[in-house]
């Protein structure tokens, strides 16, 4: 018998927490730096934007880019993501634990830094419409970790910070949960190196998404 429900709303970050596309992003915006001529960013600083919206992660990425040039480094990157977007998958036992968390009557929620159009599109790919009660992206509101998107999500079904819980694989999801004033937890599987969310007193850092569906059904 599962616990009593201890949150009303659950949201989830997107890249990389449910869906496995940190090493893809990574590259596509490594990509776009070559097609543009300026410098490529490592791996790591690559993957630390991810989470944020374009406009914060190329400024982040590539800083020394005349801010006039980001629409065209933009457009590259798009170009590279939508292009390979068909090999992105959720990580393994996700719709399972989205299934049962819908079974225990918590609305679902997603905050992202993708655009609206490319939450939708994957949406459709992996067929997760009707899974999600509302979604939030970064060209639509405040882009992260600025709490407005969780913020609204909230306020869009009436619940209180202390019933609402983040999860997300970067510093800047935690941070946009503690900006919000709601609870958080890390998964270790992303972008981000889990040593960096102590800071943000997660409930618990899962390594894995059943580790995460386990924790969930206990404690959510």
């Amino acid at each position: 018998m599962s616990a009593p429900r201890r949150f009303d709303l659950i949201v989830f970050d997107w890249d990389g927490t449910l869906f496995d596309s940190t090493a893809l992003i990574v590259r596509c915006i490594q990509a776009a730096c070559v097609d543009l001529g300026v410098a490529v960013p490592s791996d790591s600083q690559a993957a630390y934007v991810i989470g944020l919206g374009l406009h914060d992660a190329l400024q982040h990425a590539v800083p020394g880019l005349p801010e006039s040039r980001y629409p065209e480094l933009g457009l590259r990157y798009r170009h590279h993501y939508f292009a390979r977007q068909h090999e992105l998958v959720l990580f393994p036992g996700t719709l399972e634990m989205l299934h049962a968390l819908k079974a225990r009557n918590h609305w679902l929620g997603v905050a992202t830094g993708k655009s609206r159009r490319g939450l939708d599109e994957a949406l459709d790919t992996v067929q997760l419409r009707g899974l999600f009660d509302a979604t939030r992206t970064a060209d639509e509101t405040a882009s992260k970790p600025a709490p407005l998107m969780l913020q609204q999500l909230m306020r869009e079904f009436g619940v209180d910070p202390a019933r609402t819980l983040m999860i997300g694989d970067t510093t800047h999801d935690l941070q946009l949960a503690v900006n919000a004033g709601a609870a958080r937890i890390g998964v270790s599987f992303g972008a981000h190196e889990p040593e960096a969310f102590e800071a943000f007193d997660p409930l618990v850092v899962a390594h894995s998404t059943a580790q995460l569906h386990e924790w969930l059904v206990a404690n959510a």
